[in-house]
């Protein structure tokens, strides 16, 4: 082997040594050139029988280098921001007194609810139920609510809603309406400049909302998504909405902002969707043991609808044994006004402009020339007692029975809404509450068969006025022509010859 060959094994070797292992990312090279650069330093005696020890340190000491001694810190996952958001729960602030807790609160006693839910089938567990007390004591505390409730959990496919029932104190009893006064004056005074064609097209009338604090909104409800996240207060509900969410039926996904995509179309999104649904199942399912309530009578208060759905609980009633109540349906009243097929608990003439003042010589003229009034809805009054309602499907609306049959002296009347799965009710002496835990969704009887479309509008009708004719051709122009003029020349002959006449007079 010359020279050359020699140099090329060389440079041949020498590459291959500086190959990088794909563990380690090291090269031998490297390695025995601080193998040796560490033999030179030490020295050390037996060498050939600590060279593999050598070896070993040099390697671990390039590890170490490129190894750091922090660890990454892990990532936040969404229980644990959850368990951070509840654990504030669980603190009791520092300038809060002892005595001031022992004062009379509207926070529900939701351990006690819990308890008898318990002992009827139902609930969400005591851990969710001290969380969800918690959570409510929260709301109490920050909205200065005087009473508040537990209405139940509406179940979604991302998230679901827990819902708190509450009445607010100083809350405004207005209706909140559009103002369109000021935009159909500026419409008019356009329409006057321009002069342009109006069309004849009369919108349907729109039915007003219930005043906060009567009717479907007499009450106001807070959804959170979880125990420890914060309370939004829910939109007042209208007869528009409620008369959609009739039509429909969709599952909730837990996003109060999410759009509503149905037929008919929703006028609102999930969170008006949401409390359409809870006016609905509050209408339907509120009940209460017979004679709990009366019917709250003030000075001046006319005995009409209005009226009756103020109430409040009688101080003579003295309880009904569990045993009777989980034998018939006629112990057990509604207490939430009916929603009517308008929308509304009270029914409103929309043909009587609200403020209209009618002098009384010209009252019978105006019967007379007005076509025949509606005729106005009147829904079952208050505490009408559950067993005359209607059976749907050929379903009973309700069920009854007892939580234990073995020791029925100490057990407690369930009643449960075949109407609302979802909906139960229980009753034990002088004590009863009303819960919901379910989709949001009534029974149908059977597969969902959603609204037809509605036929599509007739064409215009194709009449001789509007008729488009044909264009005339070349030869049927000339002749057109030819008789004009002719026509034109008989007139002018027939009105000189009647001039002449004239001036031989």
């Amino acid at each position: 082997m010359d020279g050359e060959e020699r140099v090329q094994s060389a440079a041949a070797f020498k590459s291959y040594m500086l190959k990088n292992s794909t563990k380690s990312n090291l090269n031998l090279y490297d390695h025995l050139t601080r193998l040796l650069m560490k033999l030179m330093d030490e020295q050390p005696q037996n060498a050939v029988d600590v060279i593999e020890d050598m070896s070993s340190d040099v390697k671990r000491g390039l590890l170490e280098e490129m190894q750091s001694t922090l660890q990454d810190l892990p990532e936040t996952t969404a229980d644990v921001e959850l368990a951070e958001q509840q654990r504030l729960l669980f603190t009791r602030p520092k300038d809060v007194d002892h005595e001031e807790e022992l004062v009379e609160t509207p926070l529900p006693n939701v351990s006690e609810l819990s308890f008898y839910l318990e002992q009827a089938g139902v609930g969400l567990g005591r851990e969710e139920m001290q969380r969800i007390f918690l959570a409510l004591k929260q709301l109490v505390e920050s909205q200065l609510l005087s009473q508040c409730r537990l209405w139940g959990k509406i179940l979604g496919t991302e998230n679901s809603y827990i819902i708190a029932e509450a009445v607010v104190e100083g809350d405004d009893h207005s209706i909140d309406e559009p103002a369109e006064e000021e935009e159909r004056e500026v419409d008019t005074q356009e329409n006057e400049i321009d002069q342009l064609p109006q069309s004849t097209y009369k919108p349907p009338l729109v039915v007003p909302k219930e005043a906060t604090g009567s009717g479907a909104n007499k009450f106001v409800y807070y959804v959170c998504n979880e125990p420890g996240l914060p309370w939004v207060k829910l939109p007042s509900v209208s007869p528009a909405q409620i008369t959609a969410a009739r039509q429909i039926r969709k599952i909730f996904t837990g996003k109060l902002d999410a759009s509503i995509v149905s037929y008919p179309p929703f006028p609102g999104n999930e969170a008006n969707y949401l409390r359409a649904q809870i006016a609905r199942i509050s209408a339907g399912t509120q009940v209460s043991p017979q004679g709990f309530y009366q019917v709250l009578e003030e000075e001046g208060d006319e005995e009409d609808e209005v009226s009756q759905s103020n109430y409040e609980p009688n101080p003579d009633f003295e309880g009904i044994p569990a045993a009777e109540m989980a034998e018939s349906l006629s112990n057990w009243v509604h207490h939430v006004q009916h929603i009517l097929l308008q929308g509304r608990c009270t029914w409103v003439n929309l043909a009587v402009k609200p403020g209209e003042e009618s002098n009384e010589e010209g009252e019978a003229d105006e019967k007379e020339e007005e076509p025949d009034e509606p005729e106005p809805e009147v829904g079952p009054p208050m505490f009408t007692p559950i067993s005359q309602d209607v059976e749907m499907f050929n379903t009973p609306p309700w069920s009854l029975s007892l939580s234990s049959t073995l020791t029925s002296q100490h057990a407690v009347a369930v009643l449960r809404s075949n109407l609302w799965p979802g909906a139960y009710a229980y009753a034990c002496g002088k004590k009863f509450d009303n819960i919901y835990i379910g989709w949001g969704l009534k029974y149908t009887g059977g597969g969902y068969t959603p609204p037809v479309f509605p036929l599509p509008q007739k064409e215009y009708p194709s009449v001789p006025e509007i008729t488009e004719a044909l264009d005339p051709s070349l030869e049927e122009e000339q002749t057109l022509k030819e008789t004009l003029e002719e026509q034109q020349a008989v007139r002018e002959e027939m009105e000189a010859a009647e001039e002449e006449e004239e001036e031989d007079d």
